[in-house]
């Protein structure tokens, strides 16, 4: 089952990395929604007879849902280190759930758009992921498979508190719903702190590419609500959505003022990136991310028009350590995947 599942995930991309509104600086929005069985423990709480027994229960009840929703449903504890580290890389799981050793399980379709977690933090997480700016979108669908399932599951609910989870901050409605923003002008310019300031004033979390835990990576940053409790679902994507509008000017106009005071200079940093991308034997992974923001600057600019923005999200996929490995079917060593990243670029941007 590994090796088709391997061969599915590296010989595309998610539906979320193919673009949709404003994605010059919206890479894609999620909405997730954290839920518990009533009358078992937290899994932080539980022994592992009762973690496996939920396990177990939301799995029986998942697949046959699944099928409607085109979802296949894989036990995590029975799969490959390597096989993990792509779901995470592809952010279908985070990394603290990869690595963690008790029972537990995903189920998420070949577009990759919906997953479903069993025994992360909470019991269930169902998260739906779309690309570009879509966080309504992406809120109804996974409403839908939530509607499904409550209908067969007893969720923990409390009529005071609302939705009842392991973390406080997501009490209430449960939900967490977040946006993927790249925002390389707000960062050259140093601006980054007006972002910081934006997010602290509208009680918003800024993390890095992988969420809770990360910094800011080759200018991607993801943008979510830090608590639930107290808020109407409709009330948390209003306020992200108001921020996503606001950080959009920003950065566009960050980066028409570079256009019109510092056209040279973008130019050039466009250009050394391109070159070095396309000429480099050697390069790492952070480096290969930070030069391919810079690019999918340029392309978003219409400065690049050889290149299209699909084409830099596959490589800031396609070029991350679990992909290259398994792209070349075999355990690949830090200094031997930086040739193969240098040479997987090389070809990929020159057919561009």
């Amino acid at each position: 089952m590994q090796e088709p599942l391997k061969h599915s995930l590296t010989s595309n991309v998610g539906e979320w990395l193919r673009g949709g509104p404003d994605d010059d600086v919206v890479v894609s929005s999620r909405a997730r929604l954290a839920r518990n069985i009533a009358g078992y423990p937290f899994v932080s709480r539980g022994n592992a007879a009762e973690i496996a027994r939920i396990e177990e229960l939301l799995r029986n009840k998942i697949m046959p849902c699944g099928r409607r929703y085109g979802l296949t449903y894989y036990r995590l504890d029975q799969i490959e280190p390597l096989v993990r580290q792509l779901f995470v890389e592809r952010h279908i799981v985070p990394r603290d759930f990869a690595e963690v050793a008790w029972v537990r399980g995903v189920a998420f379709g070949t577009d990759e758009r919906m997953s479903l977690m069993v025994n992360e933090e909470d019991h269930l997480r169902m998260q739906v992921v779309c690309g570009g700016l879509q966080l309504e979108r992406a809120f109804r669908e996974v409403c839908g498979v939530e509607d499904m399932l409550a209908e067969e599951i007893p969720f923990a609910f409390s009529a005071r508190y609302g939705y009842l989870t392991a973390c406080p901050t997501n009490v209430g409605t449960g939900m967490r719903a977040s946006v993927m923003v790249h925002l390389p002008a707000l960062v050259m310019g140093q601006e980054m702190e007006k972002v910081l300031e934006m997010a602290h004033r509208l009680q918003l979390a800024l993390r890095g590419l992988y969420g809770e835990g990360t910094h800011g990576s080759a200018d991607f940053y993801q943008l979510s609500n830090r608590i639930s409790l107290g808020l109407r679902e409709e009330q948390i994507l209003e306020r992200i959505s108001h921020a996503v509008r606001d950080l959009m000017k920003l950065e566009r106009d960050a980066r028409d003022g570079f256009l019109g005071e510092h056209r040279h200079e973008l130019h050039d940093r466009i250009g050394r990136a391109l070159d070095l991308l396309g000429s480099a034997s050697m390069i790492s992974s952070e480096e290969a991310l930070n030069l391919l923001s810079q690019v999918r600057m340029g392309v978003c600019m219409g400065l690049v028009p050889q290149v299209d923005v699909k084409a830099l999200n596959e490589l800031l996929l396609l070029t991350l350590p679990a992909h290259l490995q398994t792209i070349e079917g075999r355990r690949v060593g830090r200094l031997e995947r930086n040739e193969l990243r240098a040479c997987h670029l090389k070809q990929r941007l020159v057919l561009n």
